[in-house]
């Protein structure tokens, strides 16, 4: 590998689209955001309570283009490198109307971006795992943009992302071997690492993941999605208003006792669909006696769920450290879960105990990005394991996406 290199990522696994550009020098082991736009769909997606796939696939069509453009407007253009670009690469984009129309305007365009070639070496894009109608739309895009500027294109497993999302803030001084906890709204995972590229998923949920069963119970509970924030903020404030014993007494007397589901199962997988049914169960018992919930037993439940949460998380940690007779250096923790202050700062408490260094992407990257897809393939290109794939060439042809792309299968 050359010592520096220039990134362009693109990330569409869900509901959030992104594109970036980052700079690695090898000389220095330096990361450098050199360009990274994000767009969320949270507030289209509010209304439904959740993602729903056929809107976040027509929101990336609607955003890709735009955020290239924001992109690009942040790199260097060499005039030297000005093509002629013309239609033979926009077949890519047949099962993508929006971002098609989007691009032949582009295309048509006396001032069109795609003329000028970019000071970028390659193209990264999300492959997998997430909504397959969705990242359709960004490996698409990925593809046109590699044949008309003749970049190599690299598929990212999303969940390497998530890990590799810690390293602008560590650089590359990582001890192996190293656990990582992926804690996300669409999976929860449990990772022996090896090495980079290297990976096996030693636990992970048998349903909800832990963000996905956030969501639920937010709904349950009548407050706003994402549930997550809403549930944690209304966590804190039971915390700053009430003593640790009031809180039990509290607890006690209303009966807001939730499970704490496979905490002793001798293994290391996870079940959070019980937590939410459990949580069903108690709203709909106390809605027998009062058709409505005062704010105060809201956020008692907020409290009760979020301790259950954090405590099966911990012992599952525990479990694996143990059972891997305490061979961990690291906790990679990363997803958008791990913007949760509760669980974060319990994380730290558990690694400080067992003298493991807690490993944490900066709050801006726990959610999706494509900054963690150019990491992810720049950590793949030093390792010596990422597919390479030429425009045009059979492999990059067949690239489909895979919506249940496993990290044991990288």
């Amino acid at each position: 590998m050359i010592n520096k290199i220039n990134i362009l990522s693109i990330e569409t696994s869900c509901d959030e689209t992104g594109i970036s550009i980052v700079e690695y020098n090898k000389n220095t082991s330096n990361y450098l955001i050199l360009s990274d736009e994000l767009n969320s769909q949270v507030d289209i997606h509010k209304e439904f309570g959740g993602v729903f796939p056929t809107i976040a696939k027509r929101e990336h069509g609607n955003n890709l283009l735009h955020l290239l453009k924001m992109s690009l407007k942040n790199l260097k253009i060499n005039e030297e490198n000005k093509i002629n670009v013309d239609n033979t690469h926009i077949h890519y984009l047949d099962r993508e109307k929006e971002l098609k129309e989007f691009v032949q305007k582009e295309l048509d365009s006396d001032q069109s971006i795609f003329t000028n070639i970019p000071n970028i070496d390659y193209i990264a894009v999300t492959t997998g795992p997430g909504l397959e109608p969705a990242l359709w739309v960004g490996l698409s895009f990925a593809k046109f943009l590699s044949c008309i500027w003749q970049k190599p294109l690299i598929p990212i497993n999303h969940m390497e992302g998530h890990m590799t999302s810690i390293l602008l803030e560590n650089n590359d001084k990582i001890s192996f071997p190293t656990l990582s906890l992926l804690i996300s709204g669409g999976h929860t995972e449990l990772v022996d690492i090896e090495n980079w590229g290297k990976y096996k998923v030693i636990g992970k949920t048998r349903d909800d993941a832990v963000g996905e069963a956030y969501d639920k119970v937010a709904r349950i509970l009548g407050l706003d999605y994402p549930g997550g924030p809403e549930i944690s903020k209304r966590s804190a404030v039971i915390r700053k208003t009430y003593t640790v014993s009031e809180i039990e007494k509290r607890k006690e007397k209303l009966n807001i006792k939730l499970p704490r589901p496979m905490i002793r199962s001798q293994d290391l997988d996870l079940s959070f669909s019980g937590l939410k049914t459990a949580v069903l169960y108690m709203v709909r018992d106390m809605k027998k006696i009062n058709e409505f919930l005062n704010e105060d037993i809201v956020n008692l439940i907020c409290h009760e769920f979020e301790e259950s949460v954090s405590e099966v998380l911990l012992s599952k940690l525990s479990f694996a450290h143990k059972n891997n007779e305490n061979k961990y250096k690291n906790l990679i923790v990363a997803g958008g879960v791990i913007a949760n202050d509760f669980l974060k700062q319990n994380i730290d408490i558990w690694c400080k105990d067992n003298e493991i260094n807690f490993l944490k992407p900066d709050k801006k990257l726990a959610t999706d990005n494509a900054v963690m897809i150019a990491l992810a393939a720049i950590i793949g290109l030093k390792h010596q394991y990422v597919k390479i794939l030429n425009p045009d060439t059979e492999d990059f042809i067949k690239l489909k996406p895979d919506g249940d792309w496993s990290l044991n299968n990288i």
